[in-house]
């Protein structure tokens, strides 16, 4: 009798077994309880106008604590050297709501999402939110190792550049200015070049530290030309 029980199990439905598949290829996680991840999908457009459907807010919520949590964690063992204050910009960078929602673009979320198709809404808005959904719904069912696992091992490592979010937000600039003042040796920017060429502009930029030549730098506008020299120097007086 036992082994007619699989029989009797409920069918799942076409769009249930759609979720399980995308989520188990974008997060290498295999879901038990579908149906936390069907509320992980589900927009208020579509709950607000259908009776006992729940958005994925609350989801959203713990999701977006869990996130916050691993990150952390991330930058906390990458950055053993740099204070709260750095590892604070480069986290809000990284969860920000154009980070998640060029995340969620890119995994192509709204396969599966379950919103109203017939209103205008920003697709990459709640793609980002339902993201963050996933990931409270991945807590629910399995645990925090195993979203841990999740967001470090896939999300990450399939569409986050971390190295380039680092070069966008790192100012390289003013580390230089305040590595000067605590040495209270004066520090000067040179342009040495202004070049038009059609398109475009070129600059090169050199730095003096105490009348001393340091680090030179070139870019499409002056801010580039100072951040690469900048950054430069910083190599050579040891201070990245």
């Amino acid at each position: 009798m036992l082994a007619l029980f699989p029989f009797f199990a409920k069918k799942k439905s076409k769009e249930d077994l759609a979720i399980i598949k995308f989520i188990i290829q974008r997060f290498g996680y295999r879901p038990k309880r579908v149906d936390v991840f069907r509320l992980a999908l589900t927009h208020k457009s579509i709950s607000n106008n259908t009776e006992g459907e729940i958005s994925n807010e609350r989801l959203e919520f713990l999701g977006d604590a869990i996130l916050d949590a691993v990150v952390a964690d991330l930058l906390f063992l990458r950055f053993p050297n740099e204070n709260e204050g750095y590892l604070t910009k480069i986290k809000s960078k990284i969860v920000s709501r154009r980070t998640l929602g060029m995340i969620g673009h890119e995994m192509e979320i709204k396969e599966v999402l379950r919103y109203n198709r017939g209103r205008a809404i920003k697709l990459e808005t709640i793609e980002g939110n339902a993201l963050e959904a996933i990931f409270g719904a991945i807590y629910i069912d399995g645990g925090f190792s195993s979203v841990e696992k999740c967001i470090k091992s896939h999300v990450f490592r399939k569409y986050v550049d971390l190295n380039q979010i680092l070069e966008e937000e790192i100012d390289f600039k003013s580390k230089l200015f305040i590595w000067s003042q605590k040495n209270r040796l004066p520090i000067v920017f040179k342009v040495l070049k202004e070049e038009n060429r059609g398109a475009d502009w070129h600059y090169v930029v050199q730095i003096f530290i105490n009348d001393q030549e340091y680090g030179r730098g070139s870019g499409s506008s002056k801010k580039k030309a100072e951040q690469a020299a900048a950054k430069e120097t910083l190599g050579l007086i040891g201070a990245v």
